[in-house]
């Protein structure tokens, strides 16, 4: 119990709802400040709850959604039509590809449906139905929509939140992205991802845990306080650009 209260005092296991969980607050904070029209990518889009919020708080934010299930695109497309936002029922990974999706077999169309069968087996306990997805690489999109800029991009694709940045590697090295949200948590180690990737990937950035009133930084690896596979909202910030949270 001491532990696990220790733990939600560092953003860590505040899975309860987005104000525990600190998101209500960094959008309402940060969202707003965002340069006029705005580039903010949510890759994981799931029905379209984060993306919604965002329009909501800016309606002239340019906002591409992302989500692989194709059930749970359904729901994704009429929200996106509802609140003027872009819909793409694809994945985004390392490279250009087809893989399979997999989600419970009697809960097809959740939250937690994952490139890792392991995800569903392992983790949840459940049996697992599949779907064949088409991936994308991210760095080839931007050239193609000729985005200059992405101002925040969201990451929450069970597990393989590492392969998404790996398919951005070129718009990262070349300064385009500022703010990247991306969960880590135990599906991270179904996938051997380990906190250590992220830093180095994210070496011009300064990594901060999401608390349910700010954010505290993370300023050094360490691996006892940065290998926790437990849910917690991390924020990467670019060196270059100045935020208060």
């Amino acid at each position: 119990m001491l532990y696990q209260l220790s733990l939600n005092g560092l953003g860590i296991l505040n899975y309860e709802n987005k104000r525990v969980s600190g998101e209500y607050n960094f959008l309402a904070t940060v969202v707003k400040n965002l340069d006029k029209n705005a580039v903010v990518l949510d890759i994981g889009a799931n029905i379209g709850e984060y993306s919604n919020s965002i329009k909501k708080i800016r309606p002239d934010i340019q906002l591409f959604a992302f989500e692989p299930h194709p059930k749970t695109f359904k729901i994704l497309e009429k929200n996106a039509k509802l609140h003027n936002y872009c819909a793409f029922n694809l994945a985004c990974g390392k490279e250009k590809a087809k893989l399979k999706l997999y989600d419970y077999e009697k809960s097809n169309g959740s939250q937690h449906a994952s490139l890792f069968h392991e995800v569903i087996t392992d983790i949840h306990g459940s049996k697992f139905i599949e779907h064949e997805i088409d991936i994308i690489n991210l760095d080839s999109f931007i050239k193609e929509q000729n985005i200059k800029k992405i101002n925040l991009i969201k990451i929450d694709v069970e597990g393989n939140e590492y392969g998404v940045l790996e398919g951005l590697h070129e718009a990262i090295k070349n300064n385009l992205v500022e703010i990247i949200q991306f969960e880590f948590n135990e599906m991270n180690v179904v996938s051997r991802s380990f906190f250590k990737d992220f830093y180095e990937i994210l070496s011009e950035y300064t990594l901060f845990r999401m608390l349910p009133d700010g954010i505290v930084p993370l300023e050094k690896y360490h691996p006892l306080f940065c290998e926790i596979y437990a849910f917690q909202n991390i924020v990467a910030i670019h060196k270059k650009i100045k935020l208060h949270i």
